[in-house]
């Protein structure tokens, strides 16, 4: 697991100034989850320091010292375990996201009918279209656009690879190993 105290912080400075308007629904979802997931973990992290500080007079006070710090532990383990899963998760819905961003700009650059062609002739011939006239700067643009929807789509393709060999490598590993000795890998993805 990739967490750190500094990025967050970075994200937290970051959506005060800039906000989180421009960014994908599941990046931000991501964003959220890691600052929960560090919160939770920095708070058990704490207790954990908290035990050092604990007087203990007798056996019975150090076996529930230790008794405390194993729960601590294996809670920190869950909120990882539980942060990797749905990093998983994350993956396919950015991939869907953007999936679905390509295919509404597919939508709007849709090759249009014979009809709807003859039509734009004839206002744009009389001077009636309601858009004005199509002027080299829009050609660019949708140029410009058709290149980024494929751009796009390619990302989306590499990214939807990632995502699934990383979901099968992590379920090849938790299926072969018993639940006490399931290692976890890191995943990294950027995009």
């Amino acid at each position: 697991m990739n967490l750190s105290v500094n990025g967050l912080s970075g994200f937290s400075v970051f959506s005060q100034r800039f906000g989180t308007a421009g960014m994908l629904k599941s990046t931000q979802d991501k964003l959220e989850r890691q600052q929960k997931a560090q919160s939770q973990i920095k708070f058990f992290e704490n207790q954990k320091e908290n035990l050092k500080n604990m007087q203990c007079d007798s056996i019975e006070d150090i076996a529930r010292k230790l008794e405390m710090f194993h729960s601590y532990e294996d809670q920190i383990a869950a909120v990882k375990k539980q942060y990797n899963n749905e990093q998983m998760f994350h993956t396919m819905d950015e991939a869907r996201e953007r999936g679905e961003k390509i295919e509404e700009l597919a939508e709007d650059y849709a090759p249009k009918t014979e009809e709807e062609r003859k039509e734009e002739m004839v206002e744009e011939a009389l001077g009636i279209e309601e858009k004005g006239g199509l002027t080299e700067s829009m050609e660019e643009v949708q140029e410009i656009t058709e290149e980024m929807v494929e751009e796009l789509a390619t990302e989306n393709v590499e990214l939807l690879d990632e995502a699934m060999t990383a979901e099968s490598e992590v379920l090849a590993e938790t299926a072969v190993l018993p639940p006490e000795e399931v290692k976890y890998k890191k995943i990294d993805i950027l995009i």
